[in-house]
């Protein structure tokens, strides 16, 4: 009986590293090559990042973008050979760039740690993020370069610096040509950061690190009204650029050469680039929705696989999709379409048919497995509670001003309920918010829960995901669920 349960239990030790850690890919997504994607845990509820690697390694996903250096996230991608960039929050950047043993401490914590103890695949540090946005007002423009440089040191004296680079993923508001002439080939860097982005490109130059850019078509679209909608796409346009006879007809090209042309002025003509973060959201906004991503990422996808590069770069592109998962915690100051740039909702299901290799292939994304919901049911209002006109608006705003509630935006998908269907979709999101604790689902008597599912076509009601902290209290999975099983069967056996 022993040996049985030595046997077992192996067994059980067996299946259970095999299933973190062996997960195959996808036959039609394998070998993406230079595709990546940005992960952004800015969740209220986030899935567990074994399942997120799961995801990822079942899709042909190779390489990801971090925007911080998360223990829980790094501990997920060991022995994954999955190609990480690792980010320093802008917060730190101050410091790095003053202490060098701050800097060395970070990259012993941070970077050293995980590339060897839990064998993470790190390439690339990310210095900051978009640190020279003009929403900042030079807050860190004299610290990013100091701390690249620090960062780079610290790496080089870990033996690191060969394998893993330093680099600063910056915004496309960074150059920029004159309204009187806005064709790629007049393209410079911005005038007031023009001397300190010279001294960075000329380093990255120096230490074999690659430029890295955000380029957004969609905000093209969203921040002028007269921007003609073809060109943000790749379809072609009717109202293409001639830009020293060459033609552009989507202005991802023609931003992406503004920055060639860029670099040229600045020195170096043949520094690598690698497009940071590129996608399309999928609520929030009238261009905001499934129909234009899905045909932003059938033509940027093509182009991808196709390798047709740009008229001043053609051939291949590295490039990472922005993003992974729906954010519900992102700040919505530049839109409310901030929390909807997610491949994947939020908890893990693909939006819709999506071929990452760029072939045409009508199919979705591998979704997320293991992902588990709360019961089914809701908070919505009270049929009378329209009688209570004042006090339901204002707890409409405050449910709001608690939790996330962009859908109800103009032109958004939610858009067009009635006030007690706001008031239902308002209250659901903090009740979900709060876990579903009846206590979030009263608002002064104006609430009630339901089990019978308010959402309509074109309006999802959700359903929150078993956060990781009641996952934990229970113990439903990882180690305390293998300890479960081994003591159960213990006491069968014996």
């Amino acid at each position: 009986m022993a040996n049985c349960i030595v046997h077992v239990t192996f067994f059980l030790l067996t299946c259970y590293c095999l299933s973190a850690a062996s997960v195959p890919q996808n036959a039609h997504t394998a070998g993406l090559g230079q595709l990546g994607v940005n992960w952004g845990t800015m969740t209220s509820h986030p899935i567990n990042p074994t399942i997120i690697v799961d995801m990822l390694r079942a899709n042909g996903i190779r390489k990801v973008k971090l925007f911080d250096a998360n223990p829980w996230t790094m501990t997920a991608l060991g022995g994954t050979h999955i190609e990480t960039m690792v980010a320093i929050p802008n917060d730190q950047l101050s410091q790095i760039s003053t202490d060098y043993n701050y800097a060395k401490k970070w990259i012993s914590n941070n970077i050293t740690r995980y590339y060897y103890d839990h064998k993470v695949k790190i390439r690339y540090v990310a210095v900051g993020n978009e640190p020279f946005l003009k929403s900042y007002n030079n807050l860190y423009i004299n610290s990013t370069f100091p701390a690249l440089r620090n960062i780079q040191k610290a790496l080089d004296e870990a033996g690191l610096g060969t394998v893993i680079k330093a680099t600063v993923p910056l915004n496309a508001d960074v150059y920029n040509s004159p309204n009187n002439n806005p064709v790629p080939s007049a393209g410079e860097f911005r005038v007031d950061i023009r001397q300190i982005m010279h001294k960075i490109v000329h380093y990255l130059n120096h230490t074999g690190a690659p430029f890295v850019v955000n380029i957004y078509p969609f905000l093209s679209l969203y921040q002028n009204p007269h921007f003609p909608i073809d060109f943000a796409f790749f379809n072609g346009t009717n109202k293409p650029i001639i830009d020293k006879g060459v033609k552009y007809t989507n202005v991802f090209d023609a931003n992406f050469d503004m920055l060639v042309w860029s670099l040229k002025k600045a020195g170096v003509p043949n520094l690598k680039i690698i497009v940071g973060e590129v996608g399309w959201p999928t609520d929030g906004d009238k261009n905001a929705n499934i129909q234009n991503a899905r045909r932003f990422y059938d033509g940027f996808l093509r182009k991808i696989a196709n390798k047709t590069g740009t008229p001043k770069r053609p051939g291949g592109m590295e490039v990472y999709l922005f993003g992974l998962i729906d954010e519900n915690q992102k700040s919505i100051l530049p839109g409310n379409f901030e929390r909807n740039w997610g491949l994947f909702t939020y908890d893990g299901r693909p939006k819709f048919a999506m071929d990452l290799t760029g072939t045409g292939k009508d199919q979705y994304l591998v979704g997320a497995k293991g992902v588990e919901h709360l019961p089914a049911q809701w908070c919505v209002s009270k049929k009378e509670a329209e009688e209570r006109y004042y006090e339901l608006s204002n707890s409409i705003n405050y449910a709001c001003q608690m939790t996330d509630c962009t859908a109800l935006g103009y032109n958004s998908s939610c858009n067009g309920l009635s006030l007690l269907g706001n008031a239902s979709y308002a209250f659901n999101m903090y009740f979900q918010m709060h876990d579903q604790d009846v206590r979030a689902c009263n608002f002064n008597g104006l609430a009630i829960i339901t089990e019978e599912n308010p959402s309509t076509d074109k309006c999802l009601f959700p359903v929150q995901i078993i956060s990781e902290s009641q996952r934990k209290e229970a113990g439903v999975y990882g180690v305390p669920l293998l300890v479960l099983l081994i003591s159960l069967l213990y006491h069968l056996l014996v």
